[in-house]
């Protein structure tokens, strides 16, 4: 029964190609996404990540290869609200009805009650605006109102394009707390996002594109980050001096030093021969923003067409 579960929550991308007139959005991508596991989908604008969730939705139809939930296109699903939960666009709603009415009008499709209605409100925080008309909402209000559509099927799948974006700190907290409980409970999360350091905090996996081709995926405590040391003193050129005397490679960068190498015990005692305080000295997380920039720059992985 686990095994079943598992596969009918898998997310799988194979040889995915879409091509729009002579532009290929999307060229011969491939990839899965794993139930229990939160991944990032990542990618400069118009590296084809939007059109990929679009035809993992059955929204536009691949030129070739697949995309496959559980084994089936999203066509093939049967009560696809319970199995696929999407929040592509925060505006797809009728502005002149209330958020409990839209969400009631598709809890309609999906088969469910009103009593998931209010508990989807209650769980993303807006009953009390329930009653409010949804276009009248803040960017961050109508980003909670689709995420709570997304989640009234109670699906094993959720596809999420920015769900971060309009949300203040406190929301982007909330919301990366939601998104790790549902990963606790077995669901497969998969959100595109340009929020690098949102996602580095966030999720388990990555899955890099760029001009619609595969970059790099894979855990993100896996990524080849070179490790890097900052270190604090009030005699940054002396202690900077002492380092490179020992062999190690230090330059300063915005009022601290950056030293290559994970070896705290090694600085701190070089510190200490040389009689320097040491105010800060830690061992800095993988940097993705900085693996992103290397991995995405450059003319040929920008589409300038424009297709998401």
């Amino acid at each position: 029964m686990a095994d079943d579960l598992k596969q009918s929550a898998r997310v799988e991308v194979a040889d995915l190609t879409k091509k729009f007139g002579s532009l290929t959005a999307v060229n011969k991508l491939s990839f899965s996404v794993e139930p229990g596991r939160i991944t990032g989908f990542l990618g400069p604008n118009g590296a084809g990540k939007t059109t990929t969730l679009r035809m993992l939705l059955g929204l536009v139809r691949p030129t070739s290869g697949s995309a496959t939930i559980g084994g089936l296109p999203y066509s093939h699903l049967q009560a696809p609200q319970r199995v696929v939960g999407a929040a592509l666009e925060a505006t797809s709603f009728h502005p002149g009805r209330s958020g409990r009415d839209h969400l009631r009008v598709m809890a309609d499709t999906a088969g469910v009650g009103k009593k998931r209605v209010e508990e989807m409100l209650e769980l993303v925080g807006l009953p009390a605006a329930a009653g409010q008309r949804a276009g009248g909402y803040s960017m961050g209000m109508r980003q909670r109102l689709a995420l709570a559509g997304a989640l009234l099927g109670d699906p094993q799948v959720l596809l999420l394009d920015e769900p971060a974006n309009g949300l203040d700190p406190e929301g982007i907290r909330w919301l990366r707390m939601l998104l790790r409980h549902l990963s606790g409970q077995g669901k497969t999360i998969l959100i595109s996002s340009h929020m690098l350091a949102e996602v580095e905090q966030t999720v388990d996996d990555v899955v890099i594109i760029a001009n619609g081709k595969l970059i790099r995926a894979g855990a993100i405590n896996d990524l080849p980050t070179e490790h890097v040391c900052t270190v604090r003193t009030s005699e940054p050129q002396e202690l900077i001096a002492a380092l490179r005397t020992s062999g190690m490679i230090a330059t300063e960068v915005d009022g601290s030093i950056q030293v290559i190498g994970r070896d705290l015990v090694r600085i701190g005692d070089i510190a200490w021969r040389a009689g320097l305080p040491v105010h800060e000295l830690r061992a800095n997380e993988n940097d993705l923003e900085k693996l992103f920039f290397e991995l995405t720059s450059g003319e040929a992985n920008h589409n300038t067409e424009g297709q998401g």
